[in-house]
């Protein structure tokens, strides 16, 4: 006999396989469900594309993206799916990451342009990014989120009722953020060789690439690691399979040489900004500065921060609090706080209009009543500043408002402009290519070219190389400067 739940499962099913269809994977050739066509699929892509890049924003380097959009299309005109239109981007994060979205979107952070030490690494991650988007990983993986009913990372979510003031990540950077199981990433791994070796790239250095994401997991601990390495089998497995499957697309190959070219690579990132670009603000002694917009605020003792285009983010490490600054709409200060009232659903408890270090600002402080939950109390400052309003607020439940209002009310008012030439002029580091005069050790020549001690390490991750490697004269090495 049937239980409710019996039956519950099996309409379920049957809804889920109404809305889709069985289609022919392009890699497999094998009949596999998925809940949309390949028209829904590009239209997703389409769609996701510019809040991607409205989230990191696009990193402006002609020659560099040339270079990704050229090796691009021609692998992707010899990949399983040629017709789609594929674009290649290069996004303006520091992160080592490389991610694809649906219908043949393909972004690689500048993060991890400074860590490929030749062109076959390169091809290699290309390819595997390729063949998530040939093999339709990112369908598949939303089909399983749907039968398994698992959420979607929705933001920054520090208690449910706190997430609702801080903006969900878009349905594009939902998608980026997607990680693939285990069997998705070796069938990437294996496209990677594949289309790497069939355009002539040694794919063997994808091994080795992998290696120096490993060092720096080690390093850096498991969230600075790119989703394709952190869902992915052991690094002995992974690089003794490339080894292997290289190796025998090389033997069936009509080539008979393939390339590597790290000259012509490390030339191209001559000048490649490395790190955080402060420019768009950073964190200094426990204070956020933002050299472009000339405003700065101290950041409260032991807090946990995130920067992004969109916002800033701030919350002590319990999770109960949080602030936020981001551009306020409205094109007075009226406006703004009024703006603030009705977006949030606030009900307003008092307002006043003050000035803060020189600047015009509205204070307010408003409740938002929770259904079956404890009422939230915020407090919010709009504050104008060279033709900009900042809207800069503390959320907390009403219970421990009194609690945070000191530190909430301390950072509101000390919002100031930002004169310091020092940080208004702060470069951001950038490779700089050195020819080595002699032969020397690596460590050796970090030292012969004055680099800081403390960023040995450091370097050779970016060189992909140990500090003991011995290097011949003439050969090219990456460093660090201004």
């Amino acid at each position: 006999m049937r239980t409710f739940k019996n039956y519950l499962s099996l309409f379920s099913a049957l809804f889920l396989l109404s809305l889709g269809s069985c289609a022919i994977n392009p890699v497999t050739g094998k009949k596999q469900l998925v809940l949309m066509s390949e028209a829904q699929e590009i239209a997703m892509g389409q769609q996701s594309d510019p809040e991607v890049v409205a989230f990191f924003g696009l990193y402006e380097d002609p020659e560099l993206q040339e270079f990704i959009t050229t090796k691009g299309s021609e692998m992707a005109a010899i990949s399983h799916r040629p017709k789609l239109a594929y674009e290649f981007k290069i996004v303006d994060s520091p992160v080592i990451n490389a991610f694809a979205l649906p219908g043949g979107f393909v972004y690689f952070t500048r993060g991890i342009m400074a860590h490929f030490n030749n062109e076959a690494e390169f091809a290699g991650v290309l390819g595997h990014e390729i063949g998530h988007v040939t093999a339709r990983h990112s369908v598949i993986q939303q089909r399983n989120q749907i039968l398994g009913q698992i959420g979607l990372l929705a933001g920054i979510i520090l208690v449910p009722e706190l997430g609702q003031f801080v903006d969900p990540l878009s349905q594009g950077m939902q998608l980026a953020l997607l990680k693939f199981g285990r069997d998705a990433e070796r069938q990437s791994d294996e496209l990677g060789v594949e289309y790497s070796s069939q355009i002539g790239y040694d794919a063997r250095e994808m091994a080795d690439f992998f290696e120096t994401l490993e060092r720096q997991q080690t390093n850096t601990g498991a969230d600075e690691i790119p989703p394709f390495l952190s869902t992915h089998p052991s690094p002995v497995e992974r690089n003794a399979t490339v080894e292997v499957l290289a190796q025998k697309w090389q033997d069936k190959s009509k080539l008979t040489e393939f390339e590597i070219n790290r000259d012509s690579y490390l030339r191209k990132i001559d000048g490649l900004i490395v790190g955080a670009d402060p420019k768009q603000g950073f964190v200094e002694n426990s204070a956020f500065y933002h050299p472009v917009l000339k405003i700065q605020f101290p950041i409260p003792t032991g807090w946990q921060h995130q920067n992004s285009p969109q916002q800033f983010q701030m919350a002590p490490a319990e999770g109960d609090a949080v602030m936020i600054l981001t551009l306020a709409s409205g094109s007075n200060l009226e406006e703004a706080a009024n703006a603030i009232l009705e977006n949030y659903g606030l009900t307003l408890v008092e307002s006043k209009k003050e000035t803060i270090n020189g600047m015009p600002a509205v204070l307010l402080v408003g409740d938002r009543l929770q259904e079956q939950a404890a009422t939230l109390r915020v407090l919010s400052s709009v504050i104008e500043f060279e033709g900009n309003i900042y809207s800069l607020m503390g959320v907390t439940d009403i219970a421990n408002f009194n609690s945070y209002q000191p530190l909430f009310s301390k950072t509101i008012r000390d919002f100031k402009e930002l004169r310091d030439s020092e940080k208004l002029n702060r470069k951001p580091d950038i490779i700089k290519i050195k020819t080595l005069p002699n032969v020397m050790s690596l460590e050796a020549a970090f030292r012969y070219y004055g680099m800081p001690a403390e960023r040995y390490e450091e370097l050779s991750l970016l060189n992909g190389m140990h500090l003991t490697d011995q290097l011949s004269k003439g050969m090219l090495i990456k460093l660090i400067g201004k």
